[in-house]
């Protein structure tokens, strides 16, 4: 079974993504940057990442940054979950090397359909 990593600061979207997506996936969940490369260099390796961009301690474009620039983590495909839907920030998110950027509020099973596309790969 596939495993999912969200960070995200606020509980009830973690709350909402683990159950939509524990049907099909391992899911865990962090609350932002730090505690997300933390448990990567712990050994783990999830088979992607949704990241939220605005939290504290290290937000999601720093999290991208550094998932990128090292040699383990550089291959995990991330989706960015955010609130700041202006062209800046997708643009910001994809040169930085996510592969897609979801605006909240969100549908779920269009998500679901975007991680499924992205792990098929």
């Amino acid at each position: 079974m596939k495993k999912i990593l969200i960070v995200d600061d606020k509980t009830s979207i973690s709350n909402l993504l683990v159950q939509f997506l524990n049907k099909q996936y391992i899911v865990e969940t962090r609350e932002d940057g730090v505690e997300a490369l933390t448990w990567l260099q712990q050994g783990n390796m999830p088979d992607l990442v949704i990241t939220d961009l605005q939290m504290p301690n290290m937000d999601g474009a720093e999290l991208i940054r550094r998932m990128k620039e090292s040699g383990y983590f550089r291959d995990i495909p991330i989706i960015v979950l955010s609130s700041k839907d202006s062209s800046a920030d997708r643009v910001q998110c994809l040169k930085l090397g996510a592969e897609d950027y979801v605006i909240k509020p969100f549908n779920p099973e269009e998500l679901l359909i975007r991680i499924e596309k992205i792990l098929r790969r």
